[in-house]
Formats: structure tokens, C-alpha cells, sequence
């Protein structure tokens, strides 16, 4: 990782997969104009697809949810360059990363201070032709070797001892050579000990019983089950 601190910014970023100038690669227009986005998605923003030289990637820029978030969308507290949310993420994704859990590679992150506070964006790896669960499992079934993968992949995040802090069924991406991908670790961390690792394995329990209920995805006891026998190596 290299680092470049400029002005008001700083920005980290994987030289091997980063091709173009570090400082304009979080502006949309950058890509834009060279005729180099492939797409984009919504959800609290805007993430875009874009094509970089080296490889596909996915730009985001980061937002708050929430009541507070629509009064304060993208601003927060700053406390150190390295306490940022986009330097944050990119240390806890190359560390799965390099630990062998299948994330998207961090290519690069920003932070821009302003006074106390700063924005943030994170330039990663986009999964190719993959989807989430819950669009998967709305259409199909899966079978048992795939939620073996599927479990297996949490065990090997959490023997990182990193602990996902939204770990659900919609950020679980298969591809389309049914390998299993986990994404979406802003505000994740690592965490030492056991006992929290049951707790994230019950929030994504109880985020397929949800879209059971509400999408009709196809889940039920034995899935679970599988799940578990794959985290276990059963």
C-alpha cells in the first residue's frame, strides 16, 4: 500500500491494481468523461462501476443511514487519518484478503478533511456476474455443497477474528462459478475471543428467516443445518 497526503486529503491506495492518478480516481466525472463507467447501483448513494486498467472496480462514496443521516449525509467526526471509514475498510479487506476469505481486493481510499470533520470514499475490486443471495435464492434453490461453501467462508472470516457487523443474506454474493463472496465491511472490525462469533452466525440466521417470510426465498431448517456443518468442517 502507498500513501499520499495532499492539501486537505489523503489517500491509500495498491499501486499493483491501480493504474490511474490516485488523486482523480473518486470523482464519477474522472470516469465519466473517459468513457469508462459500466454501470452503477443505488443504495444510501450511488455506487459506480467503472473499468479501470487493470481491473473492473466499484466506486462508493460514504454515506450515513439513518434518522441522523438525513440530517448530516456524508460528514464525520475526524480523529486521525487512519480512523477514517475508507482506511478502515481497505486494511480490513486486504487483511481478509491476504488471509484467504474471498472479499473484494481494496484498490484505493480517500478521506477529505474539513475542519473537524472529513468525507470518505472506497475504490475496490467489483465481483464479476455475481448476485446476492436473497436474488438467488428468490429464484432457486441451492444445494447442500453451496451452503457448505457458504459457511465454510464466514468460519474463515471469523478465524481472522473479524467480526462482520452486518453479516446477512444480501452481502453474500455467488458468482457464476458458485464461489461464495462476502462484501459490504464498512464499520466492521476484528474483535478477539469466541463468544461474539455465535451472535453474527444468529443475525444471519435470522436474515434468511426474514426473507423467507418476506421474499419466499427458498431456506429452511435444512439449509441452515448445512450452513453449520460447512463452518463446522463436519
Amino acid at each position: 500500500m502507498q500513501v499520499i497526503t495532499k492539501d486537505n486529503q489523503r489517500v491509500w491506495f495498491d499501486p499493483d491494481l491501480l493504474r490511474e492518478e490516485p488523486l482523480r480516481c473518486f470523482d464519477p466525472a474522472f470516469w465519466q468523461q473517459a468513457g469508462r463507467v459500466t454501470g452503477s447501483a443505488q443504495g444510501r448513494g450511488t455506487t459506480w462501476f467503472v473499468e479501470g486498467q487493470a481491473l473492473p472496480m466499484a466506486l462508493r462514496h460514504y454515506r450515513r443511514g439513518g434518522l441522523f443521516g438525513k440530517l448530516v449525509k456524508d460528514a464525520y467526526w475526524f480523529t486521525g487519518w487512519d480512523n477514517t471509514r475508507g482506511a478502515a475498510e481497505f486494511r480490513l479487506l486486504d487483511k481478509l484478503a491476504q488471509g484467504g476469505v474471498r472479499v473484494p481486493r481494496p484498490v484505493a481510499a480517500r478521506a477529505v478533511r474539513s475542519g473537524l470533520t472529513y468525507q470518505a470514499d472506497l475504490l475496490v475490486e467489483k465481483v464479476a456476474n455475481a448476485q446476492d443471495l436473497v436474488a438467488i435464492l428468490a429464484e432457486q434453490a441451492l444445494p447442500e455443497s453451496c451452503w457448505r461453501a457458504i459457511g465454510a467462508m464466514v468460519r474463515q472470516m471469523h478465524d481472522l477474528q473479524v467480526c462482520h457487523t452486518d453479516l446477512n443474506s444480501h452481502n453474500i454474493l455467488l458468482d457464476d462459478q458458485q464461489l461464495v463472496w462476502l462484501i459490504d465491511f464498512d464499520k466492521c472490525y476484528e474483535q478477539q475471543g469466541e463468544q461474539w462469533k455465535e451472535g453474527n452466525l444468529s443475525r444471519l440466521h435470522r436474515s434468511f428467516v426474514k426473507e423467507q417470510g418476506k421474499r419466499g426465498i427458498r431456506f429452511d431448517a435444512s439449509c441452515w443445518q448445512w450452513l453449520l456443518a460447512g463452518y463446522r468442517n463436519d
